[in-house]
């Protein structure tokens, strides 16, 4: 389940049928941020968006790909928008990390995929109520983290883990990108040994994504 997450799937073709005379094919179901093509290839459309010439999923949806008119887009499975406000837990990856912050990319709001693409920010003062000398102790790029909202500041999404549920859910060894297990001397790498640190949750390993 957590190999879903940590590395991003190729969206490849799955089925195709005719309409009014151009080709289309359509593919699995697919998150926010998820790469699709390049514009190379394809016209973005409808629920994407481009990124230094790369294409993404804007929402939670199926993918279309035109092949006649080299158009991709994605029809959101979602109608009803779900978004991150004060209060909600997320989850999320963690794409980014400095020394002071970490940034995560929201896919889920309480319990229910999110229907665009949000970023939250979690700092190194919110992550436990001990003090914390650096995020990277916490967690790393990849990882799973379950967050609660505190704050909408400047239109950003400000988390915290500081509650013995919050934390990292699920981690792959910086080393080798085995999943790491909890152990007495820490976060263990069962392929090649490595030792790592994490902020995790209670269940850490145990939650269904």
């Amino acid at each position: 389940m957590f190999a879903m997450w940590h590395s991003a799937k190729k969206v490849i073709p799955m089925s195709s049928s005719s309409s009014e005379g151009s080709e289309r094919k359509s593919s699995q179901f697919v998150l926010p941020g998820e790469r699709l093509g390049v514009i190379e290839e394809f016209t973005p459309n409808t629920g994407t968006y481009v990124k230094e010439g790369v294409i993404y999923s804007g929402v939670v949806g199926q993918v279309l790909f035109d092949l006649l008119n080299k158009r991709v887009s994605v029809y959101p499975l979602i109608h009803e928008a779900k978004v991150p406000k004060v209060g909600s837990t997320v989850l999320g990856q963690v794409s980014n990390i400095q020394t002071d912050t970490a940034s995560v990319r929201i896919f889920k709001v309480d319990d229910k995929p999110v229907s665009g693409v949000f970023t939250g920010i979690l700092h190194v003062s919110d992550v436990q109520m001990s003090y914390v000398e650096s995020m990277y102790d916490v967690c790393k790029p990849g990882d799973i983290v379950q967050a609660k909202v505190i704050s909408e500041k400047n239109q950003v999404y400000h988390l915290s883990t500081k509650d013995k549920n919050l934390g990292v859910l699920y981690a792959s060894c910086s080393n080798c990108g085995y999943t790491l297990e909890l152990k007495r001397q820490g976060m263990h790498c069962p392929r090649c040994g490595k030792i790592e640190k994490r902020k995790i949750t209670i269940d850490y390993g145990k939650a269904i994504l």
